[in-house]
C-alpha cells in the first residue's frame, strides 16, 4: 500500500465535503483490505479513516438537523416542524 499523498498537502478533514470525505474513506478502506504495504502507512491510513468517518457521520447529524418536514397546522395553514429520523 503506497501512501500517495504526502502528509504535506493533504487536505484539511474539516473542511471537506461529505462527498469528498466519503471517497477518501473509500479509497482508504480499499487499500486496507488489500493488505499490501508497511505497517506505519496502513496505522496511518488507519487513523485518517477514523477522522473521516466521524467528519461524515457529524455532516449526516447536521445535515439531519436541517431537515424540516412540512405539516398543516391547527389553524390550516402550513408550518414546518423539525423533521424527527427516529
Amino acid at each position: 500500500m503506497e501512501n500517495t499523498q504526502p502528509a504535506d498537502s493533504l487536505t484539511d478533514i474539516n473542511t471537506m465535503s461529505f462527498e469528498v470525505a466519503l471517497a477518501e474513506l473509500k479509497t482508504i478502506v480499499e487499500r486496507l483490505e488489500q493488505g499490501e504495504g508497511k505497517l506505519d502507512e496502513a496505522i496511518d491510513a488507519y487513523d485518517r479513516g477514523a477522522k473521516l468517518k466521524a467528519h461524515c457521520e457529524a455532516k449526516l447529524r447536521e445535515a439531519q438537523e436541517k431537515i424540516e418536514k412540512i405539516a398543516m397546522g391547527p389553524d390550516g395553514q402550513p408550518r414546518t416542524e423539525p423533521f424527527d429520523v427516529s
